[in-house]
């Protein structure tokens, strides 16, 4: 079973992971975006960081929730919305449960992109963080690992695809040859999440 300490390490290992990827999120947004993804992020989770240490939520829908209420607050353009919409379905679908088992976080965190498909308009395919994201949430039937090598793999595909979502789809065919950012960083979340199923398991 999955408790609040679990969610925390998740988030503190995604924050971790995004300030070593900033600089590469910020140059991936380069070519086709504004430059800013991997700043934004890297902003967002210093201050769900922070925000965890000040704070103690003691469920797991908690800490998600306030990891999305700092993401919304303290991120700019896209990203802020969109991350926080994924943490915050996600938290809600989990509702006031002190521990949750790996199928109910797979139910929740699916429901969590859905909601990000649906603020987004985007689809599998677009070259978005939805690329990175639906197949991760497709493996977790299969455990951590298997939906960190799905969603890496997802951002991977990413690259010859021409943007139709975003401020990617602006440039159209001039998008096709770039790994795109958010997918890029929707999987260091899932790599996060993977890590902390190792550290809860004990590997």
């Amino acid at each position: 079973m999955l408790d609040a300490d679990f969610f925390r390490r998740w988030m503190t290992a995604t924050a971790v992971s995004v300030d070593r990827e900033a600089e590469r999120l910020t140059a991936l947004d380069s070519p086709i975006g504004d430059a800013d993804h991997g700043s934004n992020l890297q902003r967002g989770f210093t201050a769900v960081a922070a925000a965890l240490e000040k704070e103690d939520p003691n469920t797991p829908g908690a800490v998600l929730l306030l990891a999305a209420r700092q993401l919304i607050s303290t991120v700019g353009g896209a990203s802020g919305p969109l991350y926080g919409t994924l943490l915050r379905r996600t938290g809600k679908s989990l509702g006031d449960a002190a521990e949750v088992g790996e199928a109910e976080l797979a139910a929740a965190l699916r429901s969590g992109v859905d909601a990000v498909m649906a603020l987004g308009g985007a689809s599998p395919g677009d070259k978005t963080m939805i690329d990175a994201l639906v197949p991760a949430v497709d493996a977790l039937a299969d455990g951590f690992g298997a939906a960190r090598a799905a969603a890496e793999q997802g951002a991977l595909a990413t690259t010859p695809m021409q943007a139709r979502k975003g401020r990617a789809s602006y440039l159209g065919e001039r998008s096709i040859g770039h790994q795109d950012p958010g997918a890029t960083s929707s999987a260091l979340l899932i790599a996060a999440l993977a890590e902390a199923g190792s550290e809860a398991a004990g590997e």
